[in-house]
């Protein structure tokens, strides 16, 4: 199995969680999850600006972002594969890029209830 990279920001609280789902499902270690705040960006091609804001994926050496990027993620992991399947077509990918782009403009205001979640007591 060709192994996927994914960069995601570990200071975003509702990356990590994302990333933590996805860890959990990727039972066969098939993805490279590269933490930007702590391992840098390695040897992605993509500034550090850009990788933090919008999600990047290495999938069989090629560099994609966004809604083909979660598609490239889902495709890794066996439960999600028919999702990531159903995004090679054109009409779903844009679609899904369409949400991607509309979740972008609310993500600063889920961070903010995420990190609030976070800090909350127990």
């Amino acid at each position: 199995m060709t192994k996927l990279t994914v960069w995601f920001d570990g200071g975003c609280p509702l990356c990590r969680r994302e990333i933590a789902l996805m860890r959990r499902l990727d039972r066969a270690g098939a993805i490279a999850f590269v933490d930007l705040g702590v391992a840098g960006h390695g040897d992605c091609p993509v500034d550090r600006a850009d990788l933090l804001a919008r999600f990047h994926a290495r999938e069989d050496g090629r560099l994609v972002s966004g809604a083909a990027a979660f598609a490239a993620m889902w495709r890794a992991i066996p439960g999600l594969r028919p999702l990531g399947l159903a995004a090679r077509n054109p009409l779903v990918l844009a679609g899904l890029e369409r949400l991607y782009r509309a979740f972008l403009r609310l993500r600063p205001r889920l961070q903010r209830m995420a990190g609030r979640r976070e800090g909350a007591p127990a």
